[in-house]
């Protein structure tokens, strides 16, 4: 079907103040133009997308935060005789393409915003009555296999059968920069999704944990950060790596063995926190859920963040590991992440499961634990050239 424009809906923007959502819509619709050439007109909570590919269109705004919803449309003038003409050319296609035929239950669902000379009963009426008298097929207003919409706004009408879910959330770039912790697993890489799908600019870290890790792990980190891009049109998505294996082989050599996970995630933290300073971010990003791994019991989590003085955000918390693949297949990382990498083999056998506070400190101390994060804080690399 040749269709006119694309007819985008976003959500909670409608909800902010005037000031703030006019901000909002001029980034929102930034990062559609930053993803596919088109003209855009926003106008009473809908984005008018003109595209010059409509297909390309389509698949990049299923990655667009703010965007609830769309639907690619036929436009006409507000007056029955238009849009009678434009509906029969419009069911035509539809049934070209097998989408309706005689024995479809239907129904027609208008909107009309502005003044006009009938209400939308009246042209939900009428335009089912062209419908039906050009296919015959029965009309079924509580349970129908087909919709057909049409949205009147002043002087143009616009006919639709689709909408396309989005991502919803709010415009990327809108809610500042993150520092993103993010390691070739599964949880990572969704946590840094869901802020991002909450407006904020990523920056991502990741540890290289070598001797400790094989080569593959870098590979699928790398494979990662090319999936979470394809969702930061519009926005710069940079990335950093660390050498860690130096810093974990202090901590396995000068500290108890059952610490290692303790000091190592204490050691990331502190990381991220000296480069979000460095970069002006507001904030830590981390996969952390409950109980999941040693690492993320409640008394470990707090031993490992009591002395980092910058925000530690952990969107999946209180999600268990269901919902975290599901997220992870949607976004298309979960088949990444699943593949084996070997591990890490610094993680002991025994890992500690309930950090006490005095012990965490004092075995900071034994590695000298503020020398080796500067040290280490050095040897941060770029992954791109974008700056």
């Amino acid at each position: 079907m040749k269709h006119s424009l694309i007819i985008a809906r976003y959500g909670e923007l409608g909800l902010k103040s005037p000031k703030i959502r006019s901000r909002f819509e001029r980034k929102l619709s930034s990062n559609i133009k930053a993803s596919f050439n088109c003209e855009i007109d926003i106008n009473q909570a809908r984005i008018f997308i003109f595209p010059e590919n409509f297909n390309e269109a389509i698949f990049e705004l299923k990655k667009i935060f703010g965007i609830v919803s769309f639907s690619p449309a036929i436009s006409t003038y507000s007056n029955f005789q238009d849009i009678e003409n434009t509906l029969n050319i419009y069911v035509d296609n539809l049934v070209e393409e097998g989408l309706i035929s005689s024995d479809t239950p239907f129904a027609i669902r208008c909107r009309r915003v502005g003044v006009h000379d009938f209400s939308s009963q009246e042209l939900a009426a009428f335009a089912g009555s062209v419908v039906v008298k050009k296919l015959g097929c029965p009309v079924n207003l509580t349970n129908p296999k087909f919709e057909i919409f049409i949205e009147v706004r002043d002087n143009e009408t616009y006919i639709f059968h689709e909408k396309i879910r989005g991502p919803g959330g709010l415009p990327l770039g809108t809610q500042g920069k993150l520092i993103s912790l993010i390691s070739s697993g599964i949880d990572s890489p969704v946590a840094t999704y869901l802020m991002m799908k909450r407006g904020c600019e990523i920056i991502a870290l990741h540890f290289d944990n070598n001797p400790y890790t094989k080569p593959k792990s870098e590979e699928k980190f790398d494979s990662i950060i090319k999936q979470l891009k394809s969702y930061s049109k519009g926005v710069k998505f940079r990335s950093r790596v660390v050498n860690y294996g130096d810093y974990l082989k202090k901590c396995k050599d000068d500290a108890p063995e059952k610490m290692t996970c303790i000091l190592c995630k204490s050691g990331m933290y502190k990381i991220a926190g000296k480069l979000a300073k460095e970069m002006n971010a507001l904030g830590i990003v981390d996969g952390s859920s409950v109980g999941q791994v040693a690492s993320q019991t409640l008394p470990n989590i707090l031993a490992t963040r009591e002395d980092v003085d910058v925000p530690i955000l952990s969107p999946l918390i209180g999600m268990d590991k269901v919902e975290i693949e599901r997220i992870a297949k949607k976004i298309g990382t979960y088949d990444i992440s699943k593949e084996d990498d070997g591990g890490c083999s610094a993680v002991p056998r025994y890992p500690e499961t309930k950090a006490d506070i005095k012990r965490v400190r004092k075995a900071k101390n034994d590695i000298n634990q503020e020398e080796l994060i500067n040290d280490t804080f050095n040897s941060i690399i770029f992954k791109n050239s974008e700056e």
